[in-house]
C-alpha cells in the first residue's frame, strides 16, 4: 500500500515539475492566462488511477444525455460525486475481470457494434458519424462498449454461481401465481430511490439514513421531479438515470414490496419500505394486465455450418460454402451434403435443428431464418460460431403457455435473486477495495 501512495506521490511531484517548467518558460506579460491546467488524481482506486479529464469527460457526456432524455440534472456537486462513485465501481470490476482473464476481441466487439447500429437502423459508418455529431468520439464509445461487455461478463460469471433456483421455489411460484385472482396477471413500471444501510447498522448508521429518507420524501412532497430527488438521494446504481427499474410483473417483485404497491395508484409514491440492503422509496409510473397466454412462431430448421480455425481460413471457409450453395442450387440434397460437411452436433440428423422458437439462436441466424419463405435455402450468412447455409423448412404458431410456465418462473425467480446478490456484491467489493478520494473539496 505505501508503495501504491509513493508511486502517485512521485506522479503528483512530475506534475508539478512540469508546471513549474511551464511557468517559468511562459512569457511574464498574460502569464496567468498562458497557463494550461494540467491533468490530476481524482481517486486511486486499488492498482488503478482516476484522473479529473475522466471524470469532466463522463459528467459532460452524462449530462448531454439526459438532458437530451428532457431529465432534470441535479446539482454540480451531487452529479459529480454520483459519478465518480459510478467510475470506481467500473474501475474495481474492470480490474477483477482483467484478474480473472475477461477480454473481448475486436470481432466481437464489431459485431456487438453493428448490432447497435442496426437497431438504430442505421449502418456502422452512419451510425459513427451520428455519434460525431453528438460530440462523441467512435473510438470513446467503441472502448465504453468494450468495458461494458467485460463488466456484463464478469457479472455473469460471478453472479450466476452465486444463484440456484430450486424446484420448489418454482412450484412456489407457480401455486402462488394460481391462486392469485388478478396479482399475477399485474405488471408494474417502476421506479425506486435506495437508501443504503451497512449490512451490520449501528444505530448511528440507521439514523442517518432516516434522516436521508425523511430529506428525499420532503423533496417529493414539495413537488420535486422523482427523478430529480433520486439523483440527489438515491444510493442505487441507477440513480443518475432516475432510479427507473423498468416493467416488472408481480412475481418479479418481493411480496413484501408488491402489498405496499397494490394500495398504490399510478403516480403515487410509496412511503420507505425497509429490506436488507437499506430504505426503499418506490414509485409506480405505469400499471398493466399481462396477458398469461403465450404463443409464438416456431420455424423447423435445418442448417449447414463450416467453422473457422486454424487451419480453415475465412476465405477458404466462404468459398467452400459458395460451392456447396452452388450445388444445392443444382439440385443437390441438403441433407446428404449437411452429413458430409456440415462441423456442426446436427450433422448426422442432416442440420436438422428442429422447432427453434425465437430467441433460440444467434441474432444473426434468426434475421436470416426469419427472412427466408418455406423450402427456401439462404446464401452463406457469417456469425460468430463459422460460415451458415440455411433451409426453413415449415413454420407454426404454437402456444406454449404449459409449457413455458415453469421456464418463465425459473427466470423470473433467477432475474430477481440476481439483481439482490450482484447489488450486495457490488457493496462488498466497494467495502473491500482500496480507494482513495483527491476531490474532496469539491463535494
Amino acid at each position: 500500500m505505501k508503495l501504491l501512495n509513493l508511486k502517485y506521490k512521485l506522479k503528483q511531484l512530475t506534475l508539478v515539475g512540469i508546471y513549474v517548467a511551464t511557468s517559468l518558460l511562459a512569457p511574464t506579460t498574460n502569464a496567468m492566462n498562458d497557463v494550461v491546467k494540467l491533468d490530476r488524481i481524482v481517486a486511486i482506486v486499488d492498482k488503478n488511477a482516476i484522473t479529473e479529464q475522466e471524470l469532466e469527460n463522463k459528467v459532460r457526456t452524462v449530462s448531454e444525455q439526459l438532458e437530451k432524455q428532457g431529465k432534470q440534472l441535479p446539482n454540480a456537486r451531487v452529479l459529480r460525486k454520483q459519478i465518480l462513485e459510478r467510475l470506481i465501481i467500473d474501475s474495481i470490476q474492470l480490474q477483477m475481470a482483467e484478474q480473472r482473464g475477461i477480454k473481448v476481441n475486436e470481432m466481437q466487439l464489431d459485431k456487438t457494434i453493428e448490432r447497435i447500429a442496426e437497431q438504430n437502423q442505421m449502418s456502422v459508418q452512419e451510425f459513427s458519424a451520428a455519434l460525431s455529431n453528438d460530440g462523441i468520439s467512435y473510438s470513446a464509445f467503441r472502448e465504453d462498449m468494450r468495458d461494458e461487455i467485460t463488466i456484463a461478463r464478469l457479472k455473469e460469471m460471478e453472479i450466476s454461481s452465486r444463484v440456484n433456483v430450486s424446484d420448489g421455489e418454482v412450484d412456489n411460484y407457480l401455486t402462488t401465481q394460481e391462486n392469485s385472482k388478478d396479482g399475477s396477471q399485474e405488471e408494474f413500471n417502476l421506479s425506486h430511490i435506495l437508501i443504503r444501510t451497512p449490512e451490520e447498522s449501528s444505530p448511528k448508521d440507521l439514523e442517518k439514513a432516516r434522516v436521508k429518507v425523511e430529506q428525499a420524501l420532503s423533496e417529493l412532497s414539495k413537488g420535486e421531479n422523482f427523478e430529480q430527488v433520486s439523483a440527489t438521494f438515491s444510493d442505487a446504481p441507477n440513480a443518475l438515470e432516475g432510479g427507473n427499474m423498468g416493467w416488472r410483473s408481480s412475481n418479479q417483485i418481493p411480496p413484501a414490496f408488491l402489498e405496499f404497491l397494490k394500495n398504490l395508484t399510478v403516480g403515487e409514491v410509496s412511503k420507505p419500505i425497509r429490506s436488507p440492503n437499506g430504505f426503499h422509496i418506490i414509485k409506480i409510473n405505469e400499471k398493466r394486465s399481462a396477458d398469461s397466454t403465450l404463443i409464438v412462431e416456431q420455424t423447423h430448421v435445418r442448417h449447414i455450418l463450416i467453422k473457422l480455425n486454424e487451419v480453415v481460413s475465412e476465405q477458404e471457409a466462404k468459398q467452400k460454402m459458395l460451392t456447396l450453395k452452388e450445388r444445392l442450387d443444382n439440385g443437390a440434397d441438403f441433407a446428404e451434403l449437411a452429413r458430409q460437411y456440415s462441423e456442426d452436433g446436427s450433422a448426422s440428423k442432416g442440420g436438422d435443428l428442429g422447432w427453434v422458437n425465437p430467441g433460440d439462436t444467434l441474432p444473426e441466424f434468426e434475421k436470416e431464418m426469419n427472412g427466408l419463405a418455406e423450402e427456401e435455402v439462404s446464401s452463406p450468412i457469417r456469425t460468430p460460431f463459422g460460415w451458415h447455409i440455411i433451409q426453413v423448412l415449415e413454420r407454426r404458431k404454437q402456444d406454449m403457455t404449459d409449457q413455458a410456465a415453469r421456464f418463465q418462473a425459473r427466470k423470473e425467480i433467477f432475474t430477481r435473486k440476481s439483481e439482490e446478490a450482484y447489488q450486495d456484491w457490488l457493496h462488498e467489493l466497494r467495502d473491500r477495495a482500496f480507494v482513495e478520494l483527491r476531490l474532496e473539496d469539491t463535494f
